[in-house]
């Protein structure tokens, strides 16, 4: 085996007894390595001319030689020997903890101990030129894994097992190899530290609070007031046209329960008409085929009765004017200009020439428009007299009378159109006016 030799010097070996005591651990010198075939103490004693404790019988002349005979064995060894190392000082010798760490290396520990001279009682075999190596055996074992974390059981009802089985996924997915739902576990286990690691929200003072209550309010106003106005003037159109729709039928059926063509006579031997009717009572159909509007006209012109309902409202009561059956006389009409069926909406659009039909029970009257005053006081009810002044009408006659508000969406005015009746067409004749006829 190699071995350590301790280096020949004129001060004798490093196990020297009467040195031990005095000589400082931190200065002693390492020894180099020989072979085992290394001559003995008597032959080195021979080649070098030293004794075996390094003490040189022949005085100070004797141990200059062997000194220099020394440096010449370092310099140029013999055969089987190796070349003397320079002495290691204190300051370069390994401790227990120089230790260079790596993953393809195998650290060999020398305590310091290992370079004081051997104990008898310790297991190691004695000898004088030998140098144990001491390697601890956890040196050579790997270190353990980690022991994953094992997920948690599912214990309770229904629901404590299922949130178990969603938090084992979880904990599945955090481990390396882990099943797809980690990711998700990973997310939630983020988010989950994020709300935590949110700060708390401060106190909210009385005017940040007003404030947002004041805001809430002025919404849910915003909301409410959309909503009336969508059902004004949307909702209350959809409503009045089917009744007003619903109505118009009803009368036709009532005017002609076989739904005959008439006798094609055309004479008026018909039942003569009621000189009056009871309020409310659907009684005649007006058309304007100009702006497409057919709606039932209702005796009256109540607003919540008649004209909410998308009707035509005939004046009656204390501003009675004339049916169209009547030989003179000014039959006016309300309606509404805008909501609930706005039957009048575009009136202003009609012009003289126009043609204006209204059906009763056994006749169609048609009248042309002649004028139009486009804006008057809500309380100017000179415009439904027999002979209206600004009509142009200079005596009196058979005349209708449209009337509604202005502008439109308010009820701040009222405009009137006029016509003249120009044909007197009996059912019985089989025949529709020629208005109807191309529309």
């Amino acid at each position: 085996m190699t071995a350590l030799r301790p280096e020949r010097g004129s001060s004798g070996g490093p196990w020297d007894d009467d040195r031990d005591g005095d000589e400082d651990e931190e200065t002693r010198q390492l020894s180099v390595y020989r072979p085992e075939g290394e001559p003995e103490a008597a032959e080195r004693e021979s080649l070098t001319g030293q004794s075996p404790m390094g003490q040189s019988p022949t005085g100070r002349a004797g141990q200059a030689e062997q000194a220099a005979a020394g440096e010449a064995v370092r310099q140029s060894p013999g055969p089987g020997l190796e070349p003397v190392q320079p002495p290691i000082q204190a300051s370069e010798r390994l401790r227990d903890d120089d230790v260079v760490e790596s993953s393809d290396t195998l650290t060999l520990r020398v305590p310091a101990s290992a370079f004081q001279r051997p104990v008898p009682d310790e297991d190691v075999p004695e000898s004088s030129d030998t140098l144990t190596l001491r390697v601890p055996a956890s040196a050579f074992q790997p270190a353990p894994a980690p022991a994953p974390e094992e997920a948690p059981v599912a214990i309770g009802g229904r629901a404590e097992r299922r949130r178990a089985e969603q938090q084992a996924r979880g904990w599945r997915g955090a481990l390396p190899g882990g099943s797809p739902g980690g990711s998700r576990g990973r997310s939630r286990t983020a988010g989950q530290a994020a709300r935590q690691a949110r700060p708390a929200r401060p106190k909210e003072s009385v005017g940040i609070i007003a404030v947002r209550v004041l805001g809430e309010l002025f919404i849910t106003l915003g909301v409410v007031m959309f909503l009336f106005v969508a059902y004004q003037l949307w909702w209350t159109n959809v409503t009045a046209d089917a009744y007003a729709s619903g109505s118009a039928k009803s009368l036709e059926k009532q005017w002609d329960p076989g739904g005959g063509a008439g006798t094609g006579t055309g004479s008026k031997d018909h039942p003569p008409y009621p000189s009056s009717i009871s309020h409310d009572t659907k009684f005649a159909i007006i058309y304007i085929p100009k702006l497409d509007v057919m709606t039932p006209i209702a005796e009256g012109v109540d607003k919540d009765s008649i004209l909410d309902k998308g009707l035509v409202g005939h004046y009656t009561g204390a501003q009675e004017t004339a049916f169209p059956w009547d030989s003179s006389g000014n039959f006016a009409l309300a309606g509404h200009r805008n909501t609930h069926g706005e039957p009048f909406r575009y009136i202003n659009k009609l012009v003289p020439g126009d043609k204006i039909v209204v059906e009763t029970a056994y006749d169609y009257y048609t009248y042309t428009v002649t004028s139009s005053l486009a804006q008057t006081s809500p309380t100017d009810v000179s415009v439904i007299e027999p002979v209206p002044p600004e009509s142009g009408f200079k005596q009196p006659g058979r005349y209708i009378t449209l009337t509604t508000c202005t502008p439109e969406f308010t009820s701040k005015y009222r405009m009137a159109v006029w016509g003249k009746l120009t044909q007197d067409l009996p059912k019985s004749s089989g025949q529709k006016p020629q208005a109807l006829q191309t529309g």
